[in-house]
Formats: C-alpha cells, structure tokens, sequence
C-alpha cells in the first residue's frame, strides 16, 4: 500500500473547515432576541398615530380607517414586507353588500389589509395572526379613537411582523408562512374576518392557526393590581395542542397569568363569539383570542392612547410571537383533535 504523506497545515485546514461547518449547521435561532424586538415605545409611537383624532376613530369604510390602513401599509413596505402572493395589491375588498345586515346602518365598501412572511420550507401552510383595524367612529362630532379596541391588537401586528422579518433577514425565516391580517367590519358583526373566511386567498385546509388579538393594552376591572396576565379564549376548543404550546411558550419566555375565566363554556358574557378568530373556528381552524377584558373607556371616546399600559401591551404582543414562532416552526402542523365546543 502506498503511503500518503498530508501536511500538518492542510490538516488543520480540514478540521478548521469542518469544524466551522459543523457550527453554522447547529446554529439556532435566538428567540429573546427577536421577542424583545418588540417595544414598549415602538408601540407607543404607532398607536398614537392609528388612534389619533386624524384617524376618526377608524368606522368600517371611512376615510379615516383608510388613512389608518395606508399608515399599516407604509410600515409594513418600510420593513421590506410586502402583500401576499396571489394577492393583486394590500387590500382584500370587502363589499357593502356583504356587511349589510338587518336593520343596521348601510356600511360602504371596504377592506381588510394583508401582508405576508413566505415560510422557508412549508410556504403553503399559513399561520394567521388577525387584529380588527375598525373602531366605532365618531359620535355628535366627538373621536371615538379606538385606541385599546383595537388599535393594541393593531399595532402588536406591526411589531410582531417587524421581528419575523428581522429574523428572516438573519437567516431564520418561519418554516411555515405567516399571514398579517387586518380585518375590517368587526364592530358591526366580525365582517371582515367572515368575509376572509369564506373567500380565503389560501386554502383552510392549509391554514393552521389563526392568532387574533383584540384589546391587549389595559387592564380589567377584576385585574386591578397588575397588569402582568392576559385572556386566552378558545385555545383549547379545536386542538390541545395549541392550548399546551401557549402554555409552554408562556412559561419559558413571558410568565404572564393565562386567564381562562372567558373560556368557560357557560360564559354568560360569550366572549368566545365576539372577535374575530370566531370565523376561522366555525371553518374548523384551531384559533386562540387574546383579551384584556372590559374597561370604564370601552367604547367610549375616552379609549385614548395615553390610557394604554405600554409594558402590558408589548409583554402580550411578545406572548402571541413567540406562540406563532412555535406553530409555524415545529416539525408538523398542530392536530386538529376537537369538536370545537
């Protein structure tokens, strides 16, 4: 046998390579980090514009929720992120015709607003995280600004789309692909979300969770000593999963108090009903709403920005990143093994 002679230096080079190589393919992503992208005062400083008297309190079709929707659109073009593909522009039209209901007032045309993160390695499976942009308008000339319900669940979007797309762009994009979506029309009857459900733009059958987050930056008249807890609704009601995976994400990353006080099956308030997550569930989409519960300012023209517990509201919009990170990361899809009741 031939002997082969391998210099010292080349060894070296070949362990340094591998070694090098052996540590880029371990290397895992920082999910603090890009928790922790999401701030107070970065919060702050879109709510005071999405629920400023400019935006006349945000009714369903007015000018001002459409002022409101092109604020949501320049950030999310800001940070790179654009609109879904199959999608001709931002705006899913959602027509007047549509909304009509009853003896309700007669509702113009409006629009509910995507943007889109296209996952990695499973593109065609959809997390959805939702939050109503609408708000009640304005009353004998008075701003109804909307700012808990819901521009905290409004701007939580931005934030925690700003942080998917900062670590995407460090090389740890979402596995799954991740759907932003604002509906309009909740405050007279969860019509957006309706709208979306029943015209998808991509398959329910493929989307694997709907996030909705709808008033997260108060605190109720039965949390009056802290701030540090949340509502979680329906998590439990189409897969156990999705139930144990906020739990897990809670505990390891946020440690805020799960209140399930609104789960209750025999709740007499039917809170479970009211938002928008409702719609994907009737479709058999597991879905979790995440709530503050009611305040003096609810509906009122006193729901003002200044009002809003900044910390509070980061800390819930951390807990509903980190729980999307998870779904739209993990080895397979979240089981649907309910009924839904």
């Amino acid at each position: 046998m031939r002997k082969i002679f391998i210099p010292i230096s080349a060894i070296c080079i070949l362990i340094s390579s591998c070694s090098t190589t052996k540590t880029t393919q371990s290397k895992t992503a920082d999910v603090s980090k890009y928790m922790n992208s999401i701030t107070a005062n970065e919060l702050s400083d879109h709510l005071y514009l999405v629920a400023s008297d400019a935006m006349e309190g945000r009714d369903t079709g007015t000018k001002g929720q459409k002022e409101a929707g092109k604020y949501l659109i320049e950030q999310y073009s800001k940070n790179g992120i654009s609109f879904p593909p199959g999608a001709e522009n931002w705006y899913q039209k959602v027509p007047s015709e549509f909304m009509a209901k009853g003896f309700s007032p007669k509702l113009p045309d409006s629009e509910n607003i995507w943007a889109f993160i296209k996952g990695s390695e499973k593109p065609e499976e959809i997390v959805v995280i939702s939050a109503h942009y609408d708000h009640v308008g304005m009353k004998n000339g008075e701003v109804y600004n909307g700012a808990d319900d819901d521009g905290s669940g409004t701007v939580a979007l931005l934030e925690i789309a700003e942080a998917f797309k900062m670590a995407q762009k460090e090389g740890f994009g979402p596995k799954r692909s991740i759907l932003f979506l604002h509906v309009t029309g909740e405050e007279h009857g969860l019509h957006g979300s309706r709208y979306y459900s029943e015209n998808p733009l991509f398959p329910l059958k493929n989307t694997v969770v709907d996030i909705n987050i709808d008033m997260v930056g108060r605190r109720d008249y039965l949390h009056p000593n802290t701030n540090n807890y949340i509502y979680v609704i329906g998590s439990d009601r189409l897969s156990s999963e999705l139930h144990t995976i906020n739990e897990e994400m809670n505990a390891k990353y946020t440690k805020l108090e799960l209140d399930y006080k609104y789960n209750d099956r025999n709740d007499p308030e039917r809170i479970y009903y009211r938002s928008d997550h409702y719609n994907f569930a009737k479709k058999g989409v597991p879905a979790i709403f995440f709530y503050n519960g009611n305040h003096d300012d609810y509906h009122k023209a006193s729901d003002t920005p200044d009002k809003i517990e900044y910390d509070a509201l980061a800390k819930r919009a951390q807990l509903a990143f980190t729980l999307a990170w998870e779904i739209a990361n993990r080895p397979e899809k979240i089981k649907v093994d309910r009924d839904g009741k």
